[in-house]
């Protein structure tokens, strides 16, 4: 070691405690202790503040610190102060303080006693500042969370856009941009906009080799496949994160209601409840945090043992932060996602009130999250890959800590038509996104393709022998083998690489796996049961089918009168021996399992004693009740003949919401005489039709039905005959 180094290393013990740097710290501390501009690339846990505390602390004058948020600078003043006897050695300069304490932190700077500033964005744009630090000695500005500087970041701020023209008056200091999750996009946004495209780059790699990654559909018993998965990790410590307020009250409720010690955690929270929350969650008094994205932020909790994403979440960024927070220690880390293209909709839906540019960015954003969810090759190479880091998914480390490389999917040739895709791409001269290169190869037109005239290319429609699934699936593979790549200027455009335009004259064996299929074509009105992993017995679940098809000959009726698939398959999950657990039943009411429960718990019971079956009482997802206030509500009134326009109105409910509640109401066995409704939409011959339809049809699906029908029902028409034919056929 030079004379310099062993410096650098003698302050890391004193200040820190350290003997050793930990990754790049070294080399980036060398930087900025050369004046160099710098950028930082480094995930969450990798030490990424020390590399600007330690060259403040030990160089003259006052680093500043600018950071997004509040909290987040207040812990780090207190953990600078703990390093030394001087109180005033680290500072925030903020909208919080009084006149008093600003002039001390002025006092502090002055006599050169503050080695860090740390001031939100706002502070910084204010004039009184800026001319005070015009006047001071700075060591050099450091933007941590940088990433918030672009728009393609998780978590842009506008008013970070202004930083390079605050930071240019303060004369020329060198610049720190910090971030802890950028795409190679991000990052070009990041040097461009702080005007630093001369500055040393550190990226640390982004593999978390000890997480173990998992995505499994979303289905309607959500909930106690969560219960499930924590009592399988009993007294771990986890963190489940939704998109609402109102999701994470009712799923903390649950796990509460089911003997699981969780809190919940939002905006909407008082500061007090939410500090005395996260409280709990670092001391270990509770086991679970059901939160918002607003949680974990600077949490260094080392042991958190699993990480939940109820609700997909709206970027990969995002998903990368928030997974992140799972095994720090480098123990166990499992992280598990729920997906359901409805979600995804529902994100667009929320998107679609926004500036268009912002929409743009949004959509793209989602795509990604929709391909990672998607795929079927290691998601750990996806995810690498989208943060421009290549990833060995036979030989890297953690290759195999992934659903998709423990449960391969088949795997099929596809080099003609990955030379089929390539040559799309180049003959299109690179002015497509993926959507419109698929929807060149299936011959699909659209407004973009009308306006470059290519339905006319003789190309046009030249694989439509596959669908656009396969070709998304192929373009994403081929995306993340290199030999397609996506244009940084303008995101989302796809260009041919130089070994794209190889493979085009000398192929190669390409071996594709296939997407996964997340079918939701279950009616969403009715509860869908969990099928993650194929967790239903599935011999039981055989017989169960047998004996329904029996007893709705016996009784005339098509076999979901009787009882719906996913009731079955939460019986085969279960295992009800009596007829008061088919209460607990998804989809089964008190009505139902009395009439016709008798045979199916007398066939459990003699399948359970002859396999020693050891049933899962745990199971039985005890519900908050929230739910069955508005049940008693809707069926006083619909006896009351109330316009359903009035009900659903007095409980904010939309009208989709309440047909809901009717479908599930009827559906566990209750009568519901809507006829005082019905007669007035329908009269008796329309009303005849769809029930003679429903009688014979195989299938209760709305969607069969409004094929069937052809446009002379709408859904609404369709779903309240459905109601009041189960409910005077099957209860």
């Amino acid at each position: 070691m030079n004379s310099n180094e062993i410096e650098i290393h003698k302050e890391l013990k004193k200040y820190f405690g350290f003997s050793q740097f930990k990754g790049l710290q070294e080399e980036v501390i060398k930087s900025i202790l050369d004046k160099k501009n710098t950028f930082v690339i480094m995930p969450t846990g990798g030490g990424k503040s020390l590399c600007y505390q330690l060259p403040a602390l030990i160089q003259e004058g006052t680093a500043i610190v600018v950071s997004p948020l509040i909290a987040l600078m207040k812990n780090q003043v207190d953990a600078i102060r703990s390093l030394s006897s001087e109180n005033g050695i680290a500072h925030v300069l903020n909208s919080s303080l009084t006149k008093t304490e600003i002039a001390q932190v002025k006092k502090d700077i002055t006599s050169g006693l503050t080695k860090l500033l740390y001031v939100a964005p706002e502070s910084l744009t204010k004039d009184e500042y800026v001319q005070f630090l015009q006047n001071v000695t700075i060591s050099f500005v450091a933007i941590d969370e940088a990433h918030c500087i672009s728009e393609w970041g998780h978590d842009f701020r506008p008013e970070y856009r202004n930083l390079k023209h605050i930071i240019k008056q303060l004369g020329d200091v060198p610049i720190i941009g910090l971030t802890a999750t950028a795409t190679p996009k991000v990052q070009e946004d990041i040097l461009k906009n702080l005007d630093m495209s001369d500055a040393n780059t550190f990226k640390a790699s982004f593999n978390r080799p000890n997480l173990y990654y998992e995505v499994r559909t979303k289905t309607k018993n959500i909930e106690s496949d969560i219960i499930r998965f924590i009592k399988q990790h009993k007294g771990k410590s986890g963190i489940i994160y939704c998109l609402s307020r109102k999701k994470v009250e009712a799923i903390a409720e649950v796990l509460q209601v089911n003997g699981i010690s969780a809190v919940p955690y939002h905006a909407g929270l008082d500061a007090k409840t939410r500090a005395k929350h996260q409280d709990m969650f670092l001391m270990e008094d509770v086991d679970v945090v059901v939160a918002t994205i607003a949680f974990g932020m600077g949490i260094d909790k080392p042991d958190v043992r699993f990480v939940i994403h109820h609700d997909i979440p709206k970027s990969l960024e995002s998903y990368y932060q928030e997974t992140g927070r799972a095994g720090r220690d480098g123990g166990e880390g499992h992280c598990l996602a729920y997906y359901s293209y409805k979600d995804v909709e529902k994100l667009e839906k929320f998107m679609s009130g926004k500036p268009v540019a912002e929409q743009e960015i949004g959509f793209a954003l989602l795509q990604e999250v929709v391909a990672y969810a998607e795929t079927s090759m290691s998601r750990r190479k996806f995810l690498l890959h989208y943060f421009g880091e290549e990833f060995d998914s036979e030989t890297g480390e953690g290759a195999d800590m992934d659903d998709n490389v423990r449960n391969p999917k088949t795997k099929i040739e596809a080099k003609d038509q990955v030379v089929k895709l390539l040559e799309i791409v180049r003959d299109t001269k690179h002015i497509y996104k993926s959507k419109e290169i698929v929807f060149t190869l299936i011959g699909r037109v659209n407004a973009v393709i009308k306006a470059h005239r290519t339905d006319s290319q003789s190309f046009f429609g030249s694989g439509s022998n596959h669908d656009e699934k396969y070709w998304m699936a192929l373009l994403r593979q081929v995306l993340v083998a290199g030999y397609l790549s996506k244009d940084i200027e303008t995101y989302g455009v796809i260009k041919i690489t130089k070994a794209g335009l190889d493979f085009i004259k000398k192929p190669i064996s390409f071996m594709m796996s296939e997407d996964h299929e997340y079918n939701e074509t279950e009616d969403e009105a009715i509860v869908t049961a969990s099928k993650s992993g194929g967790t239903a017995d599935e011999v039981l679940m055989g017989m169960l089918r047998e004996l329904r098809k029996k007893v709705a000959k016996k009784l005339g009726v098509p076999p979901f009168v009787v009882f719906q698939d996913p009731s079955l398959e939460d019986m085969a999950l279960k295992y009800p021996i009596s007829i008061a657990e088919l209460y607990n039943i998804h989809g089964v009411g008190e009505g139902k399992a009395k009439k016709y429960g008798g045979d199916f718990v007398a066939l459990i019971n003699r399948y359970v004693e002859e396999n020693d079956i050891i049933r899962p009482d745990d199971l039985v997802v005890k519900s908050t009740g929230v739910n069955s206030v508005n049940k008693l509500y809707i069926i006083q009134n619909i006896d009351r003949k109330l316009s359903l326009n009035d009900i659903a109105s007095a409980k904010g409910l939309s009208m989709d919401a309440l047909i809901k509640e009717m479908e599930q109401i009827v559906y566990s066995g209750t009568k519901l005489n809507i006829n005082y409704w019905v007669d007035d939409m329908l009269d008796e011959d329309q009303q005849e039709e769809i029930h003679e339809y429903f009688m014979e049809s195989e299938s209760d699906k709305i969607e069969d039905a409004l094929k069937e029908f052809d446009g002379e029902y709408d859904i609404d028409e369709l779903r309240l005959m459905r109601i009041k034919f189960i409910s005077e056929v099957a209860n």
